[in-house]
């Protein structure tokens, strides 16, 4: 397997999906290992820091690449296997930020009561012991948490010329934010223009389901990931595998249709994997499915619909990808 090393200057740091040109192109089987800045663009270094002060609104969630995969078509579904992800500092921040958030008057739910205060969380990291040390601002209360390294954002460029902020999720992929793109996960997206223009960025050291406050353990973040190709059968929604669940993601406001999103693409994946009509399909979703939160916070809300394996028949989703590109990635340690 070829073994690309890429570690963007901040000039080459992408802002969108879509409208950006490639930073390089590669061939399936590619395995990259690439750094990705956190979504501060490294302005948020103390707990004294405000966001407002030191964020520059024009450039949140720094992107490595767009990376063009060759032979790759409108049509045709991209797999991307994140075989490690690695802090790459001691060092994690995580902010309140006015007007941002699950918990607070936001500018679409404008009321007359003050916008919470800003503050600024650092998180000491132990990357030897995969922990981070929450520090109470009020209190001297501290607690060690274990790590559990996730993207926040892995997309394509969308379809029509379109560009997009990479803090908006939607049926590229994008900034999904779900703990779910960790380790170990295949990621299924449907390629929209010739050389599907993929990047990833948003580093959480740890993140919990929603997002709440906004933001997670942001942190720049050492990436393995192994690129595949499959000739067609583009999905409509992000679909997500490991080795112990098939999931699919919605993206869309309000949060019931990001969740309705997320089910139909979930039914979908069953009618194709055990050839079932739709309305059998949708039943089995409806008794076997989970559905964890992914972030109620960003531009569009993200929700996924998973299922555990064990409640499933045997099968191969695209003909055995995430097996094929799990046992690669084993070849790698």
């Amino acid at each position: 397997m070829p073994i690309v090393e890429f570690t963007p200057t901040p000039d080459q740091y992408v802002w969108t999906f879509g409208g950006a040109d490639p930073i390089m192109e590669v061939a399936p089987g590619t395995v990259l290992k690439l750094w990705t800045e956190d979504a501060f663009a490294g302005r948020v270094t103390s707990s004294s820091d405000k966001p407002s002060e030191v964020l520059n609104p024009k450039e949140l969630n720094p992107q490595t690449g767009p990376f063009y995969v060759t032979g790759a078509e409108p049509g045709d579904t991209l797999a991307l296997h994140i075989v490690s992800l690695e802090p790459a500092r001691d060092w994690a921040a995580s902010t309140t930020i006015p007007l941002f958030g699950a918990l607070t008057g936001t500018d679409r739910t404008a009321g007359l009561q003050p916008a919470l205060p800003e503050k600024t969380w650092i998180y000491q990291i132990d990357r030897a012991e995969s922990t981070a040390v929450f520090t109470a601002h009020e209190t001297d209360f501290t607690l060690t948490v274990p790590l559990a390294p996730m993207l926040g954002t892995v997309g394509v460029a969308p379809a029509l010329r379109e560009v997009r902020t990479t803090l908006v999720p939607d049926y590229f992929g994008g900034n999904m934010d779900t703990p779910e793109l960790r380790a170990g996960t295949t990621v299924y997206l449907g390629v929209n223009v010739e050389g599907a223009l993929f990047s990833v960025g948003d580093g959480h050291y740890r993140q919990g389901e929603g997002e709440t406050c906004g933001t997670a353990l942001e942190g720049a973040m050492n990436v393995t990931v192994l690129v595949e190709l499959i000739k067609g059968g583009a999905p409509a929604w992000p679909r997500l595998e490991h080795d112990d669940a098939l999931l699919t993601v919605g993206s869309a406001r309000p949060l019931e249709d990001a969740w309705r999103c997320s089910q139909v693409e979930m039914v979908r994946w069953l009618t194709e994997l055990y050839d079932l009509a739709t309305m059998d399909a949708y039943q089995l979703c409806s008794q076997l499915c989970l559905s964890p939160l992914a972030n109620v916070v960003d531009v569009n809300y993200s929700a996924v619909t998973k299922i555990a394996k064990s409640l499933l028949p045997q099968s191969d989703p695209y003909s055995g990808t995430h097996a094929r590109m799990r046992a690669a990635a084993g070849q790698l340690d």
